[in-house]
């Protein structure tokens, strides 16, 4: 900001920053944008300070420490053939959520939603805005504003890019093939696209107080389409390629710094954001951009089926060698360390946008626990998977449902030892949008 008030007042400033986090005051975050936005008035902010110390950016400085915990949401497009009347809900996309839910997860401690959602622009061309997608997102953010929590806008679909691609191995299963849309990573117009439909977004929600991120894409995964599952063989042959996308976001992020400096951009790497191939990310100049990570590793033992037989701490074959590997919290220790370790190489911020577990794998709470340790040691950003909705027709899809605890044919909530893990880490922040 250009205030002359707020270079007289830096040091002060500092020192009110200093109390107010330790003493679980609420701080409204600096308005850096221009009061020119295309926004609506659904997506206008109160009580926003330009004098407040804080900047949106210095939530994600791990020399912060741990500001934002909290829970992914999960939406995506209804399919009436698919889905049938009921199961998505009423919208144009589904499960819905409701100002309550809100309510309940802020009141477990959480001050942040990552909102992972359908992307503002059609998935087929011609690309233009689909306004029944852009008023659910605007209803989300509001309820989650309501419930005094920050929000991460994450978009898993947008141009040549349909929810599908995530459920590629269970095509003719419960949907068809031809419904799977991967387009965008051969389409340059896709790409382009995807560039302005992210423009178009941070004019939208630059304002909006409690929105602190811009999540570009939800898992990037060019190199499942190409079947390659090892970096070193797909930057050899597709680097620079459309396929890349250390060339795919840059145009992006260039494009929402065009219309708002500010709000920080987060990115994960190829292969659905895994930590393998974090450090294949080229981090670029700007100083407000986040690196990702999704941390579901060993996927065999945290998304294992309830008559699964790993455990934590246990062992297992880690390495894919045939031989059994201790499994606990020095394992991942070592499995993080690469994190830190491209943290350090590139002075970047991070955090962890994903992680979770099935609620019935032995061991869960352990597991969970020693994750969120790390992750706070070193001043990462936290959302688990997930925060589900009540809407009733859906309530049995919940194994990510910590709530329910261990028992598979259980789906109400229930006090558990996973669930008293995750609450208590939340109950930790103190940093809230007012």
């Amino acid at each position: 900001m250009k205030s002359v008030f707020r270079k007289e007042l830096f040091i002060t400033s500092a020192i009110l920053l200093i109390v107010f986090v330790f003493s679980g005051c609420a701080i409204n975050l600096n308005k850096e944008s221009s009061p020119e936005s295309i926004e609506s008035d659904c997506c206008k902010s109160e009580k926003i300070s330009k004098y407040d110390p804080l900047k949106k950016i210095d939530l994600w400085k791990s020399e912060n420490g741990t500001l934002l915990r909290g829970a992914n949401i999960y939406q995506r497009r209804a399919y009436l053939k698919i889905d049938g009347p009921n199961y998505m809900g009423p919208g144009p996309v589904g499960h819905p959520y409701t100002q309550e839910d809100f309510n309940s997860l802020s009141k477990l401690g959480a001050n942040y939603v990552h909102i992972s959602h359908p992307g503002l622009f059609t998935e087929k061309p011609p690309y233009k805005v689909d306004i029944d997608i852009q008023n659910n997102l605007d209803k989300l953010v509001n309820m989650i504003d309501k419930a005094n929590m920050f929000a991460v806008i994450a978009f898993r679909t947008g141009p040549g890019r349909s929810e599908f691609t995530f459920f590629a191995d269970e095509a003719g299963d419960w949907f068809e093939k031809e419904m799977i849309d991967d387009s965008v990573w051969k389409n340059k117009v896709a790409q382009d696209a995807w560039a302005k439909m992210w423009q178009y977004t941070a004019k939208r929600y630059k304002n909006k107080n409690n929105v602190v991120g811009y999540h570009l894409m939800v898992e990037p995964n060019s190199n499942e389409i190409l079947d390659i599952w090892e970096p070193e063989e797909f930057y050899k042959k597709y680097r620079n390629t459309l396929y890349d996308w250390n060339q795919f976001y840059p145009k992006i992020s260039s494009s929402i710094r065009e219309v708002d400096s500010s709000t920080p951009v987060l990115v994960g790497g190829l292969s659905y954001s895994s930590l393998e191939w974090f450090s294949y990310i080229k981090p670029i100049k700007d100083k407000n951009t986040v690196y990702v990570v999704h941390q579901y590793e060993p996927i065999a033992y945290t998304h294992q089926s309830s008559k699964g037989k790993f455990g934590y701490p246990g062992k297992m074959d880690l390495d894919f060698d045939g031989k059994k590997d201790g499994f606990d919290k020095n394992w991942l220790n070592g499995f993080l360390k690469n994190i830190s370790m491209f943290k350090k190489k590139h002075n970047a911020l991070v955090a962890i946008t994903e992680f979770g577990i099935h609620r019935w794998s032995p061991g869960a709470s352990e597991f969970i626990k020693n994750q969120i340790e790390l992750f706070e040691k070193n001043g990462f950003n936290h959302a688990i998977w997930m925060w589900h909705s009540s809407w009733k027709p859906q309530k049995e899809n919940d194994a990510f449902d910590f709530q329910n605890g261990p028992k598979y044919k259980n789906h109400k909530k229930i006090s558990n030892k996973l669930a008293d893990v995750i609450i208590k880490y939340w109950q930790k922040n103190s940093i809230r949008p007012k």
